[in-house]
Order: structure tokens, then C-alpha cells, then sequence
């Protein structure tokens, strides 16, 4: 019997978690619960202890903090400055200090964090505009990435690329600087993030400054939304991980600077998972999820932060999928319908890549799947921090090409292209 035709063409670009990549946060500490005393904060005794530094030992100190950060960090004394007025604000009383010893204090609780020394994962991808006027340099893209770092934190990376239809895609080098967000402001549950000193996109990082994500910003699922009116915005849904709870939420932004944090509410918005559709349908917003941990359902909306009841349109049917399905990114608009890349788990937490077809009108509605997967772990691409993986976070599409990058082992970023017409021929 002659061999199947693969689906997928795949190529030699590989993304790799790099430990030099780091950001500067916030370095918190007290003391144990049982030192802890009414006027005896850490803080506090670090500041005085500062603060009995002549000039000499100041002028003795400040160096190094500068030959340490300045190497892989921009506007490193305003960085420096900005932490001495939240360290000031924390406390009863700060004595008056000068120049020196303010930034000196905001180096003291601060820290480099390599936001991607494990693993650099489960990418997603959108369009956002031509690379320059000459065709042949293709699409550009903007992936986000999921990077973790020390403690098994995760945070959202960014690249640009570009890619001809047909074509293996291709990243820009990335900045050897990152750059962390601030709160701009945070009110009635909308927080403003600015990654201003971001001057190209690979430099934003968006790392946990919120209680509710303080282990993780997992998996964020990127899509160019296309609003009735024709304007564009860039969502991306995400699950914000405390350490003892996950939830959804969603991550608005035009620029890939600035952006809003919001939560998403509602009996259906629980899971992890959900996966935003790249329009309204019938007037309503869609949304992809896996409520039940075990099936993908369809939940449609007025309110985009608001998702209530829903229902199963795929379950799991073949072995490569018995135990768990779920999406692989938001929905993509061809000619037949919505095109959805899902993920299966089946024999020894095997994670497998497949496809579905929706209806275009009513995507409750499942018109044909892969009864194979398309995609699944290699014996030379099988091991990492999470053996026996591959799992994407959202494919871009061009006419009828489509790009697919995706996370192996829960370790690195590997690339495939193949074609609308080659899914549909291997659905059923």
C-alpha cells in the first residue's frame, strides 16, 4: 500500500528558549511570619542600611549595577528611579535622599529575571501588514510566544516575521533588549499596560504583575479582529494562573505596546482554552472553549467579556483523541467554512494535532475533521520539559496557504505550511 502524502511541509526554523533574554522586575521580599514585628519591615532595615553608605561607597557601588544591567537593558536609571518611588511609596517614611542613593535602593529590589530560560512554546500568529512594497518579501507576521523562566512562571514573548504564501516563513532577529510592562492605570477591572521603551515588537515582554496571574500568563491565543465596521484590533485570550487558580482572560492592543487586560466572566468563561472567533457571527461574538476539559464547544455573545451557556460541537471520536480535545487557535475564514486547527490526547498523554471544518453561517455546526492527525510528536522532536507534545496556539492563513507554528515537548517553536486543500482532503 503506498505511503500517505503528508499533510504538512515542514522546515528547518526552529525557535529555542535563550536564557540571555531578561527582563528587570520588581524584587520582593520581608521576613518570616514569625520576625515579623509592628515597625520592623525588611524593606525599611534595607534603606537604612543604604542609607548609611558615604559618597564614596555609593560611588563605589553604582557601577556595578551599571556595567551589570546596561549591557541588555534601556534607560536603566529611570528603571532604577521608577522602583525607589514604589519601594518609597510602601513605606511610613523615607528619609531624604539624593540621586545616588535613590537609584542605589531601587537596584536593591530589583532583579533580572530570564523570562524564557526553560522553554519558548505554544506560539500564535497574525497578519498585520505587507513586509515593504516588493511582493517577493511576502506577509509579515507578529507570533506571541509562551517563555518560562525560573519557577515554572510563564510570560508572553513576542517576534515579528515574514513569510511568502508557499513558502517557508522566516523571524527577524530578535532585540538583545526587553522590555518589561507598567500599570498605567488599573479601574473597574480594566487594567492599562505600556510597553512605551518597546521600540520593535520582539522587545515587549509581558510578564505576571497581577495577583491573578502571579505564576503565569499561559498560552495566549492571538487573533486579528475585524469588527462590523471594519476596524481591526488585536485580541488574544489567555489563562491567568495564581498558583491555585486558573482563569480566562482577555489582552486587547493595536500596537503591540500598549495594551488592556480584562476578565472574562460568566458560567462558560471557567476554562482554559478559549479561543476567539476573527469576527462576529450573525451579529454576536464566538468563541471557542472546552468546558467539560474533555469536548470543544461553541459559545456566541453580545457582550465580548460576558459568555454564558454554549454547547459541544466536537467531541472526541477516534483514539489519537479519546481522552481530551480542544482548539489550537482561533477559527480561520476560507471559502468552505471556518477552518479549525484542534489538538487530541490519547495512550500515554500523547498530544496530537488535527483539523475540523465549520459551517461559515452557523459554526455550531461540524461539516468534516481529520480522522488522522496531522501533526504529532517525532521520534527525533519527542523529548523536553513535556515529552510527547505538540500544541499551537493559532495558524495564520493567506488565500489558501496556511502557516502553522507550533511547540514541541513544551520546549521549543518548529514551523509547517501546507494548504487549505490538502486539510480538506484528509477530512472526513
Amino acid at each position: 500500500m503506498p505511503a500517505q502524502t503528508p499533510v504538512l511541509d515542514h522546515h528547518d526554523l526552529i525557535l529555542r528558549p535563550d536564557p540571555a533574554r531578561t527582563v528587570v522586575r520588581p524584587f520582593e521580599l520581608e521576613y518570616p511570619e514569625a520576625f515579623r514585628a509592628p515597625g520592623h519591615s525588611r524593606v525599611q532595615v534595607i534603606v537604612d542600611r543604604v542609607m548609611t553608605l558615604d559618597a564614596a561607597a555609593l560611588a563605589e557601588e553604582l557601577p556595578r549595577i551599571t556595567d551589570s544591567l546596561d549591557e541588555r537593558h534601556r534607560d536603566v536609571d529611570t528603571m532604577l528611579l521608577r522602583r525607589f518611588d514604589a519601594i518609597a511609596a510602601s513605606l511610613p517614611s523615607m528619609p531624604e535622599t539624593n540621586d545616588s542613593q535613590r537609584r542605589l535602593i531601587g537596584a536593591y529590589f530589583s532583579e533580572e529575571y530570564s523570562y524564557e530560560a526553560a522553554a519558548l512554546f505554544n506560539p500564535s500568529a497574525v497578519l498585520v501588514e505587507a513586509a515593504s512594497p516588493a511582493p517577493e518579501q511576502g506577509l509579515r507576521f507578529v507570533m506571541s510566544l509562551r517563555g518560562i523562566g525560573e519557577g515554572h512562571v510563564s510570560s508572553v514573548a513576542f517576534r515579528a516575521g515574514h513569510w511568502v504564501p508557499g513558502s517557508a516563513p522566516t523571524i527577524e532577529t530578535p532585540s538583545p533588549i526587553a522590555v518589561p510592562p507598567i500599570i498605567e492605570s488599573e479601574k473597574s477591572g480594566v487594567v492599562h499596560l505600556q510597553c512605551d521603551g518597546s521600540r520593535e515588537v520582539s522587545e515587549t515582554v509581558l510578564f505576571p504583575i497581577l495577583p491573578s496571574q502571579k505564576q503565569g500568563i499561559e498560552d495566549l491565543r492571538l487573533v486579528r479582529f475585524v469588527e462590523d465596521d471594519g476596524t481591526v484590533m488585536y485580541h488574544g485570550t489567555y489563562t491567568a494562573f495564581s498558583g491555585a487558580t486558573a482563569r480566562p482572560e482577555l489582552l486587547t492592543g493595536i500596537d503591540f505596546r500598549n495594551f488592556e487586560m480584562r476578565v472574562l466572566t460568566g458560567d462558560a468563561a471557567g476554562a482554559k482554552g478559549m479561543a476567539l472567533f476573527p469576527r462576529r457571527i450573525g451579529g454576536k461574538f464566538a468563541m471557542l472553549g472546552r468546558q467539560d476539559s474533555e469536548s470543544i464547544w461553541l459559545h456566541t455573545s453580545d457582550d465580548i467579556l460576558h459568555w454564558e451557556g454554549g454547547g459541544k460541537i466536537v467531541s472526541p471520536r477516534y483514539p489519537w483523541e479519546f481522552v481530551q480535545m480542544g482548539n489550537c487557535g482561533s477559527p480561520i475564514e476560507v471559502d468552505e467554512g471556518w477552518l479549525v486547527f484542534t489538538h487530541g490526547v490519547g495512550t500515554v498523554r500523547n498530544y496530537c494535532m488535527g483539523a475540523c471544518l465549520l459551517d461559515k453561517d452557523d459554526p455550531s455546526k461540524l461539516l468534516a475533521r481529520t480522522p488522522e492527525p496531522i501533526l504529532k510528536p517525532s521520534p527525533t522532536e519527542r523529548d523536553g520539559y513535556v515529552p510527547n507534545v505538540v500544541y499551537s496556539c493559532g495558524a495564520i492563513a493567506s488565500g489558501r496557504d496556511v502557516m502553522i507554528p507550533y511547540g514541541v515537548a513544551d520546549n521549543f517553536t518548529a514551523f509547517a505550511t501546507t494548504t487549505v486543500d490538502r486539510l480538506l482532503a484528509v477530512m472526513e
